[in-house]
């Protein structure tokens, strides 16, 4: 017997993260200490807060005070969860979120999926900015549409007129993430409102108004800046979220999806995203979960504690000679596979930056000083490296030596 078609090719381009992490544990069972900086995978504790309501939540299970708590509820959520969600919401996004348009969702990823099976006719186009998660290509694709990429800016903020020449009469949606995994950037306002006001004009002019979809698992973790909104800077917008990072529950599998309360068609979309939640398995979010993270709209892991190793590895790179887009959230480093050294017209060293960029090469060469990181072309951007610093400070310093000795050794080969 055959798997399908499209499973088969998608595994053999299967992520380059889950490929990097499960290396990683072959290494450290080879030499004990390694460097992983694979996986974005929170080492944070969940706030204290949250083990006091978990518990508080178990003994009133135990003591019969909440019958009914492990059932079946409404596809969408509980009510009093989704109240209190529309209100984080609000608050986050400058307009007021109905509860009816919250949808509790099985993590980010769930919530992306029920989001395209919502809204995707077989191929239609989906546009997003490289570099991407590329799971997206996958969510996308799930439901039969077709991912279309579209060059970022050398800062890799958002080409509004890249989008403009890649809309087309199939495009349904734009996906956004911001704080944006790999780089780490925060999309300005002046992005968002252009995009938007891009959007609307392409709906006037072709009678169809994508959908902005922003991918915000990362809005709790950012550096001294503020996350612009979306849902009130276009009608037709959808956050996406998780609590995966916020309150690091990655394993736990919890979000929501908010809908504009300008979005047009709100009620027949709104009962496409509860239809899809049921019928692609998920049939609701956990329910425990959904009354843990109502209780704590207010919380989230000690951000600062990711900005301290944030520093400390800028550091290291720095001492390393490696160039990088310095993060205003998130957790990642997006590095900049450096230059090698070859002989100059006068038989003296000399650096060609038309040698750099072999980001998998390089991978391989910081590979030998037990240092993993993602090559960028995991994420459409050859040329780049990314390094999570969801690992302990100590750990990070430590790897100063190291980082220092690959990129000599780097430095010093002959460009292939």
């Amino acid at each position: 017997m055959a798997i399908a078609l499209s499973v088969k090719q998608a595994l053999s381009s299967s992520s380059m993260i889950r490929k990097m992490f499960e290396e990683g544990a072959e290494l450290k069972k080879k030499y004990g200490k390694v460097f992983d900086f694979s996986i974005g995978n929170p080492d944070l504790q969940p706030p204290p807060a949250f083990h006091r309501v978990f518990e508080e939540l178990a003994a009133d299970d135990a003591r019969g005070k909440s019958p009914g708590s492990h059932g079946y509820m409404p596809n969408a959520g509980y009510g009093d969860v989704r109240e209190a969600l529309a209100k984080k919401a609000s608050a986050e996004q400058g307009c007021r979120v109905p509860p009816s348009h919250i949808v509790m969702a099985a993590g980010a990823a769930g919530g992306l999926n029920v989001v395209c099976k919502s809204i995707l006719n077989r191929g239609d186009e989906v546009l997003v900015s490289t570099p991407y998660f590329m799971e997206y290509k996958s969510y996308v694709s799930n439901h039969g549409g077709v991912l279309v990429e579209v060059p970022a800016l050398r800062n890799f903020n958002l080409d509004i007129g890249a989008f403009e020449k890649a809309l087309s009469g199939k495009t349904a949606a734009v996906i956004i993430n911001s704080p944006h995994n790999p780089t780490g950037i925060v999309y300005p306002q002046s992005d968002i409102a252009a995009l938007a006001e891009l959007l609307r004009k392409h709906g006037e002019k072709t009678g169809r108004y994508p959908y902005l979809v922003a991918d915000e698992p990362y809005r709790e973790i950012a550096y001294g800046v503020t996350v612009p909104p979306v849902l009130c800077a276009y009608e037709n917008s959808i956050v996406v979220t998780s609590y995966s990072k916020s309150l690091s529950l990655p394993g736990e599998r919890i979000g929501y999806i908010a809908l504009s309360p300008g979005a047009g068609d709100a009620e027949e979309l709104l009962a496409a995203l509860i239809y899809a939640t049921r019928v692609l398995g998920f049939v609701n979010a956990p329910a425990l979960m959904q009354r843990i993270v109502a209780r704590l709209t207010g919380e989230k892991v000690a951000v600062d504690v990711y900005k301290k190793r944030r520093d400390t590895f800028m550091k290291v790179l720095d001492a390393a000679g490696i160039e990088y887009i310095e993060p205003q959230g998130a957790f990642y480093l997006f590095c900049k596979v450096p230059a090698q050294t070859q002989p100059g017209a006068d038989g003296g060293a000399a650096d060609d930056d038309s040698a750099a960029g072999d980001d998998k090469a390089f991978s391989e060469c910081l590979k030998k000083r037990l240092i993993l990181g993602v090559p960028g072309s995991g994420f459409r951007a050859p040329g780049w490296i990314r390094f999570a610093y969801c690992v302990d400070e100590n750990h990070i310093a430590s790897s100063a030596g190291a980082f220092k000795e690959a990129a000599a050794d780097w430095r010093a080969a002959s460009p292939v």
